[in-house]
């Protein structure tokens, strides 16, 4: 499959390209007709810290944050975004006069939730939710259901790459959107037109990665 990757540079940083590879694909929530690779963006160090970078500029200056809730194994670049919020003087109501940088878990049920040695970073807490992509919105809309039954307050949602420009009502900002990327198109599952022509799903995807089948 990576042999077929095709990069595309981020509109606001040449720096940052992003992988995709063409094919018919299957997300929890629907098809898709690109695989969008996040694995070094998340994982290489200096790939991680200038998505922070951009995706900080929404925050600096106009946000209280007490708490990164990462999703989708975006532990690194939520990290980095604590550190250049730290590092710019970035005011905070947390008694630490710092950052909390947490992930929810899911439990048996598939629902998500805070350990009880965890839920003090999310009570009252100013939160920003980050993601590696969205494409429809509903693990987002779990995801601020589970911070809001925690008394937590979703200031900003931040994502890699998302095909929804908000959700509930909350901005998603992002470093790549759906017409970055030519032809992306996501489909409900029940109306792929790959799967009515009898195309095989090459692969199961999420945010972590492909299964082939």
């Amino acid at each position: 499959m990576e042999s077929r990757a095709i990069k595309f540079p981020a509109p606001s940083n040449n720096k940052i390209n992003l992988k995709v590879i063409p094919g018919h694909f299957a997300t929890n929530h629907s098809h898709i007709n690109y695989f969008i690779d996040l694995t070094t963006m998340k994982s290489r160090a200096n790939e991680a810290r200038d998505i922070a970078k951009t995706l900080v500029m929404k925050y600096v200056n106009n946000t209280v944050v007490d708490t990164i809730v990462c999703m989708d194994g975006c532990e690194v670049i939520g990290a980095y975004i604590a550190d250049e919020l730290t590092a710019s003087g970035f005011m905070s109501r947390n008694e630490h006069k710092t950052i909390y940088v947490v992930s929810p878990e899911f439990n048996t049920n598939g629902q998500m939730i805070f350990r009880d040695n965890l839920q003090s970073t999310i009570e009252g807490k100013n939160i920003i939710l980050l993601l590696a992509s969205a494409t429809t919105g509903q693990t987002i809309t779990r995801a601020l259901e589970c911070i809001n039954y925690y008394g937590g307050s979703v200031q900003g949602i931040s994502a890699i790459f998302s095909a929804v420009s908000s959700v509930n009502g909350i901005a998603v900002d992002t470093v790549f959107r759906a017409k970055d990327i030519p032809n992306y198109e996501t489909y409900p599952m029940v109306d792929c037109p790959f799967c009515k022509k009898g195309m095989k799903i090459e692969a199961i995807v999420n945010s972590y990665g492909y299964s082939k089948l």
